[in-house]
């Protein structure tokens, strides 16, 4: 089972706009707004500065972001992770051939790029989980998964307390797990929501429905609305996650995003000419699915979600919370172990 990441991953120009580098506010990306031009006072060159010092260096160090994509095989994960960042950067797992084996086990296969856009870099990790969900017994199906992000967390650990730290700790912890559900119009089944119960509590879980073309628009808002009952049932808590110190624009844009969920998408690498304009989408007998058409579905959204709204707080989210809560138990117990080693040799 893979534990570390690709070293040196090879530079990627995305094949059309992804938007990671983008500038416009977070609240104009999921609702049309009118845009005024604002006199700039002589008080704000100062800050000003500030930030474009502080917006060169990340700029120029770059960004990294990892991402795990959880599901059974032939919900399209990896055609949606190459649909998103709009480059081909994963290759499907699936079982296509009647003697290849199936896998005996979930297995865990990192992949690392950089995407370059506009000058800004996006160091990207995609974490692919072939063989989950697709064995007869599934049960600890999702034990490889949830050990690989807590591997993660340990190994960051161990470079944190290392006396000879690297400036820069490489950054391998999972930022994000889109957890991919079968689109049967019902409900969720019972192993999704034991794994995500599990999931929740280690990693920024954001639900999609796959292949969301194979519902009708009436059957995908109830089957969205039955997920949402069940995940607030099973008081599974999804991200994103409202903190004190949001202001009122970042907690209304996090409520529209939680009424969103889960995000009902299609993907596709394929390009097709609609109106003389090349965009990705299905062609089938009956017309094109666009994917990047919010009245198709909402990949837009996810994007916007992901790339240009998001991405910075669901790598502090990480920080802040997942990892912190995995280093204090971590600190705990190496304190009481250590407590109990030199009562014994008291004694």
């Amino acid at each position: 089972m893979a534990t570390s990441m690709v070293s040196q991953p090879e530079e990627i120009t995305a094949g059309s706009y992804v938007g990671f580098d983008i500038h416009r506010p977070p609240s104009t990306l999921y609702r049309p707004v009118s845009l005024r031009s604002i006199a700039t006072p002589l008080t704000s060159l100062i800050p000003s500065a500030i930030t474009r010092q502080i917006e060169f260096k990340l700029v120029k160090r770059g960004f990294q972001f990892n991402v795990m994509v959880v599901g059974q095989t032939g919900l399209g994960k990896s055609t949606l992770i190459n649909t998103l960042f709009a480059s081909h950067l994963v290759e499907s797992k699936g079982r296509t051939e009647p003697e290849v084996a199936p896998r005996a086990t979930t297995e865990i296969h990192p992949q690392s790029h950089v995407i370059v856009e506009n000058g800004v870099k996006l160091r990207l990790n995609i974490i692919d989980t072939p063989g989950y969900g697709d064995q007869i017994n599934n049960d600890g199906c999702w034990d490889p998964i949830v050990k690989y992000i807590k591997d993660q967390h340990s190994a960051y650990l161990r470079k944190e307390l290392t006396a000879m730290r690297d400036r820069f700790i490489p950054d391998t912890r999972i930022h994000c797990c889109l957890f991919f559900i079968n689109p049967t119009g019902h409900t969720l089944k019972p192993i999704d929501i034991v794994v995500l119960k599990k999931l929740a509590e280690v990693v920024n879980v954001v639900p999609v429905i796959a292949k969301a073309d194979s519902l009708t628009l009436e059957e995908r808002e109830v089957f969205k609305q039955r997920v949402m009952s069940e995940m607030l049932h099973n008081q599974i808590r999804l991200y994103p996650f409202d903190s004190e110190d949001n202001d009122e624009e970042e907690l209304q844009l996090n409520e529209r995003i939680r009424e969103m969920l889960p995000f009902a998408v299609v993907g596709s690498e394929r390009t097709v000419v609609i109106d003389g304009k090349p965009v990705r989408g299905r062609k089938n007998r009956w017309g094109v699915i666009n994917c990047e058409d919010e009245r198709h579905c909402e990949f837009v959204y996810l994007r916007n979600f992901l790339t240009r709204t998001h991405l910075q707080d669901l790598i502090e989210t990480t920080a802040q919370i997942h990892y912190e809560t995995f280093r204090s138990k971590q600190l705990l117990a190496l304190k009481e172990s250590s407590a109990k080693a030199q009562q014994a040799s008291q004694a």
